[in-house]
């Protein structure tokens, strides 16, 4: 429930504190959301290329996700 207040707390932001036309505004404030999906994806593609580019990574990080896997199940 937390997270439909955060989100709209942002749209409100967005539709008062950005400059720019109403459809702008409007469009803005209902993207935000998009911009920490695309930082979680672009930091998880960024873990996977270091797991292959280096191996011993790769070994701790796939260590990692079986005991959080583990852990949470």
């Amino acid at each position: 429930m937390w997270m439909l207040g955060v989100y709209f707390v942002g749209v409100v932001v967005g539709l008062v504190a950005t400059q720019g036309g109403a459809g702008t505004r409007l469009l803005l404030a209902l993207l935000w959301p998009l911009g920490p999906l695309a930082f979680g994806i672009t930091v998880t593609g960024l873990l996977l290329v270091a797991a292959i580019a280096f191996p011993v990574f790769g070994v701790l990080l796939a260590a990692a996700v079986a005991t959080a896997w583990w852990a949470l199940r």
